[in-house]
């Protein structure tokens, strides 16, 4: 009987999430030897792994060849991207921002794809300076549209994403040599922090993933959560709040990176449940952030909830995970989030016309499609 449940979390895995989910949403066994972990505290426990329960691990830092590693190279990758978004987004200022969304959102545009677009194109000079070959741009180009959209790998066949693969591990590779024979400091996109984050002797295959992980970061969960936040606004009642808390409500109720799974290292309990080394425990912010003992109302979207100061400290708040691996952007992120939503609601009359209402569900959770309409302002 458990198999068949199982195979149902496979099949509808937010559905069988949502019937399982207790009124505390502790933990739910979604495999034979994998928990969906929903309780905050136990959350931020295995996140944090201050005890070293679990296996060292990071899902920015996660290549073929197991976790990145040494933290020093990790913290000074950290430290010089986020230097380097904030230096960008300071320079550029609220005007350059406004009349990029002007320009780049026509009267009619289909999304979530859309947003994936514009949160790349927006910040393309941080993932490669404007003086990086033409022919890596376009690099870029291909893998956001064959590999970031919503189910865009689901519909490339298998040769065609093998061949993407290689080809931008062997051109990124070079790309990734030419910045290490010729360092930078400061380093002039992210490109340059990548490479020269640690000493000659690291394979330039493995940084080519890890500089993979920053452009699925800016093309695909920042396009995702505008997406998310447009939807939630087009789809219910209009409110009167504030961009920042409309984004902070799509964070809680959808968020992006919506499974961090972790591996544990000795047998412990776990919410009750005795779990093994053989086992994996996902932390999962769609149940730990709709969990009923820390939110009122939690399937609802309420984006004024935020307006209490206590919701922004709410422990069942983890869209960027926790602890050592948070997101270190995690703030410039949802600030230029809402900073596009604004922009894009002051485009004119604004309307959402969704095409249904089922996520889709990956690695990365993006909204169902939806065409947004912008006619002027009478």
């Amino acid at each position: 009987m458990k198999e068949e449940a199982w195979s149902g979390f496979q099949r509808d895995p937010l559905g069988f999430l949502d019937r399982e989910l207790s009124g505390a949403g502790d933990i739910v066994q979604t495999g034979r030897n994998e928990y969906s972990l929903g309780n905050a505290a136990a959350a931020r426990l295995v996140l944090s792994n201050a005890d070293g329960s679990y296996a060292e691990h990071s899902d920015f830092f996660h290549t073929r060849y197991g976790y990145f590693e040494p933290r020093s190279a990790q913290l000074k990758m950290r430290r010089e991207a986020r230097g380097l978004l904030r230096e960008f987004l300071q320079s550029r200022g609220p005007d350059a921002l406004r009349d990029f969304i002007a320009q780049q959102v026509p009267a009619t545009s289909r999304w979530p794809d859309a947003g994936n677009w514009l949160s790349y194109r927006y910040l393309l000079p941080v993932l490669l300076a404007p003086e990086r070959p033409p022919a890596l741009r376009r690099l870029l180009d291909r893998i956001v549209e064959r590999s970031v959209l919503a189910g865009a790998r689901a519909r490339q066949p298998r040769w065609r994403r093998m061949w993407l693969q290689f080809n931008t591990t062997l051109r990124l590779s070079g790309a990734i040599g030419d910045c290490q024979r010729a360092p930078r400091d400061p380093p002039r996109d992210m490109l340059d922090v990548v490479a020269n984050s640690d000493g000659p002797q690291r394979r330039q295959d493995e940084l080519t993933e890890v500089y993979l992980s920053f452009l699925f970061a800016v093309s695909g969960s920042v396009g995702f959560v505008l997406a998310w936040s447009l939807y939630l606004w087009g789809t219910h009642p209009r409110r009167d709040v504030p961009a920042e808390w409309i984004v902070q409500e799509a964070l809680r109720l959808w968020p992006v990176a919506w499974q961090l799974g972790r591996h544990p290292t000795q047998a412990h309990e776990l919410s009750g449940v005795q779990v093994e080394v053989s086992d994996e425990v996902v932390v999962c912010p769609y149940l730990v952030q709709r969990n009923a003992a820390h939110w009122a109302q939690p399937a609802e979207f309420r984006p004024e909830r935020w307006a209490d100061e206590q919701a922004w400290r709410n422990p069942a708040f983890i869209p960027f995970g926790h602890g050592a691996h948070r997101c270190v952007a995690a703030d410039l992120a949802t600030q230029l989030v809402a900073d596009m939503l604004r922009c894009v609601l002051a485009l004119g009359e604004v309307d959402v016309v969704a095409h249904g209402d089922r996520p889709t569900v990956a690695a990365a959770m993006a909204p169902p499609p939806f065409t947004l309409q912008v006619r002027p302002s009478r």
